[in-house]
């Protein structure tokens, strides 16, 4: 569709309805199922599904990314087709642009840089990034949000609602109202780019001083609410890098460890989006972290809980296991329901329980996943099911995708003594006044 209509009322309208034709087909296969017993072609329907999907320049292509990186989320012939949705999307034109520019900088925008790409150097699900250079020659990032994007974040959000509902009629293992709320939230946040300069500026404290990671600065003379300009970083694709250099791969993969997760144990704060897009390597084999718009701050106590569940586990104590479930959110879980969450919990928590140098598919490949996300749905749909609470969510979805990050570079590290090294001296009330402080300092909100 040109650029023109697809920005219309119109468009939108049309948009709306290639995705609502594709959700009702799929619930009126499941009704078909149900009552008179018809067996849904899910394969084939889970490819149309996608085809929909695929043609939108918007947050649902986003929401099915999301949603193909959490386990059991949705079934598994929907995943591997969302899984293969791509993150770059048709780019706004030249005059479309402009327009939009002015509208967040003034009708003299163009007076503000030396020179501004009139072809997008990247486009994605939101917003797209154009490459210029400031008034003091400097080389810049300029995201670009897309028009309207939040009358379309709430109309998807309603998508995917009735999506979720049409599961849950036929599938009563996992409560999916709680997922929602995260995902709505997440997603309602990243319309912000305010607060994603804020972000970015949250995580240049974090991990100052952390070798191996490095964070684009914010230009906010630059900057607007749908308008994010930072520094531009010079980099590789990670797997492109590695093609070259394979004996790369372990300093990459302790790279990537300390960009996730020194944020999360000493603040309480993790980078909730995964995709490879968002991390190039410069030629010294350091990490470039290049988007924040989807950051998770935790409670001090989700993250004593965290370490918990883990020291739970190797001296198997089931009390202590219990009390880490509650702190996450499970309401009163029974022991058959711990009996279950611990099968996925020893899978996600492998890599790090032996002291030795191992690679991630030893216990965490794929074929292991998804038999291990296999029986943890059917022992949930035994025990009565559960209601994921909203913390739970991206945490789960960060670990499974760090770990897809450590499965494609093949790394192999002791990641008992790495995480070890991380949580040594951990401290709930001194990680709790470092966190308030940290969040203070950006005009954040505390954790919720």
């Amino acid at each position: 569709m040109p650029e023109h209509d697809e920005n219309t009322w119109g468009g939108r309208v049309a948009r709306y309805a290639r995705v609502g034709t594709a959700v009702g087909g799929l619930a009126a296969r499941l009704a078909g199922e149900r009552v008179l017993g018809i067996r849904v072609e899910r394969e084939r329907h889970a490819a149309e599904l996608r085809a929909a999907l695929g043609g939108l320049k918007g947050p649902l292509m986003k929401v099915a990314q999301i949603l193909s990186t959490i386990p059991d989320a949705l079934p598994k012939e929907y995943t591997q087709e969302l899984a293969q949705l791509q993150a770059d999307a048709p780019s706004m034109g030249w005059p479309f642009v402009k327009r939009r520019m002015a509208s967040e900088l003034g009708p003299n925008w163009q007076s503000r840089f030396r020179s501004f790409e009139h072809t997008a150097a990247a486009a994605a699900s939101l917003g797209q990034v154009h490459k210029a250079v400031g008034p003091d020659g400097r080389e810049l990032a300029c995201k670009l949000q897309y028009p309207d994007m939040a009358s379309a974040v709430e109309a998807d959000l309603r998508q995917l609602g009735l999506i979720f509902a049409i599961f849950e009629r036929t599938d009563s293992a996992i409560s999916t109202r709680q997922i929602q709320k995260e995902i709505g939230a997440r997603l309602r946040e990243e319309l912000d780019y305010e607060r994603e300069a804020k972000h970015a500026r949250l995580y240049q404290s974090m991990l100052a001083g952390t070798q191996g990671v490095h964070v684009p600065d914010v230009v906010p003379e630059l900057s607007s609410k749908r308008l994010l300009t930072m520094g531009w970083v010079h980099g590789r694709k990670i797997l492109e890098f590695v093609a070259e250099h394979p004996e790369a791969r372990d300093e990459l993969a302790m790279n990537m460890f300390r960009a996730w997760y020194v944020p999360f144990y000493n603040y309480g704060v993790i980078h909730g989006d995964p995709h490879l897009g968002n991390y190039t390597v410069r030629p010294d084999r350091s990490i470039n972290l290049l988007d924040f718009g989807c950051i998770r701050v935790f409670k001090p106590s989700f993250v004593k809980g965290v370490i918990d569940l883990y020291n739970a586990l190797r001296t198997e104590n089931r009390e202590q296991a219990v009390e880490a479930y509650r702190t996450w959110g499970f309401v009163n879980p029974s022991n058959e329901l711990v009996d279950v969450l611990n099968i996925w919990a020893r899978f996600v928590y492998a890599p790090i329980m032996e002291d030795r140098q191992r690679k991630i598919e030893e216990t965490n490949g794929g074929h292991y996943g998804r038999e291990t996300a296999g029986k943890v749905h059917a022992e949930l749909r035994r025990v009565g099911g559960v209601e994921i609470p909203r913390e739970f969510v991206f945490m789960d979805r960060t670990a499974v995708g760090l770990g897809s990050v450590f499965l494609h570079l093949k790394a192999e590290l002791n990641w008992y003594q790495m995480f070890q090294g991380l949580i040594r001296d951990f401290d709930v009330d001194v990680l709790a006044a470092r966190q308030s402080a940290a969040l203070a300092a950006q005009g954040l909100p505390q954790a919720e």
